[in-house]
């Protein structure tokens, strides 16, 4: 008797175990893993690769990130080629279980080559622009997105992770109300930045990126675009540069003394700066800037 007891207790904690096994997601980026929490709460467990502070663009593939991935049920693909490093992972982890989510499903791509794409434009990705998630309203497809994969790999708790999805989009829209009267105080300005990242943000806030400090995607500054740059700067008053975490402050600082301009260290993902926490906050962070920089 006292061993038939011993046996239906460890099969109601299996079970139980089971039913509270939190779904394992693994992201590209801290930008996807943070609206995959906003989506599945307290139900998942995220981790992202590519965090705040690193360029999406080159990520080394570690075999500890194939481990991850492994033991996963769900990874999430920013899409677009940016993380084309992001399928090598995938490969090595051999698990024929996993769900895989290209979050750009359903994006309105900007920057998408018209021409034939060569070594000679720089690092243009075919695909377009990949840096998407830069305009918050295309955070609400990507949790669209992430719903779906959620709903495929636990379908159990679908109307859960569907609410979820619909309480994100109700903050999306609230802040986004928010953020538009923020954003009136420096509509209509210019500003650089080093690398074409911010074109999405650029788009949904009314502001244009005059120039860059890389002379083509990916490649390095050279002097004779800097003094291009200058130019534009001072013809045209620019007040801001906006420099991704992951790039070098040498040029960019350089450029400023002889303009008269700020440089600005903007976060272009979750993490990349201590005030951009979640997905939400990175838009609080980078209004916050082009306010100080509108003065």
């Amino acid at each position: 008797m006292k061993r038939i007891c011993i046996v239906l207790i460890l099969l109601a904690l299996f079970i139980a175990g089971i039913a509270n096994a939190k779904v394992k997601i693994v992201a590209s980026s801290s930008d996807l893993a943070s609206i995959a929490t906003f989506v599945g709460k307290e139900l998942v467990d995220v981790t992202a690769i590519g965090q705040g502070r690193s360029n999406l663009h080159f990520v080394e593939v570690l075999p500890s990130y194939m481990y991850k991935v492994s033991k996963a049920d769900i990874y999430l693909k920013n899409g677009l080629m940016l993380d084309q490093w992001a399928q090598s992972v995938i490969d090595g982890a051999r698990n024929g279980k996993l769900v895989v989510v290209d979050c750009s499903k359903g994006i309105t791509v900007l920057d998408k080559p018209t021409e034939r794409v060569t070594a000679l434009m720089g690092d243009i990705h075919p695909e377009g622009n990949p840096h998407y998630w830069l305009d918050p309203r295309n955070g609400k497809i990507i949790a669209e997105n992430i719903t779906d994969g959620l709903c495929t790999a636990d379908p159990s708790n679908a109307a859960t992770y569907r609410a979820n999805r619909d309480a994100f989009d109700v903050q999306i829209d609230k802040k986004w109300d928010e953020w538009q009267m923020k954003a009136a105080s420096f509509k209509g300005t210019e500003f650089i930045s080093y690398h074409s990242t911010f074109v999405y943000f650029a788009n949904a806030f009314g502001v244009t990126v005059a120039g860059y400090i890389e002379p083509k995607p990916g490649i390095e500054p050279t002097a004779s675009h800097n003094s291009e740059l200058i130019d534009l700067i001072k013809a045209r008053h620019i007040k801001a540069i906006l420099r991704e975490p992951y790039y070098s402050a040498r040029t960019p600082e350089a450029i400023a003394r002889q303009t008269g301009a700020t440089v600005y260290e903007a976060p272009s993902s979750v993490g990349g700066t201590p005030e951009a926490r979640d997905y939400l906050a990175l838009f609080d962070s980078l209004i916050a800037i082009l306010e100080k920089a509108a003065g």
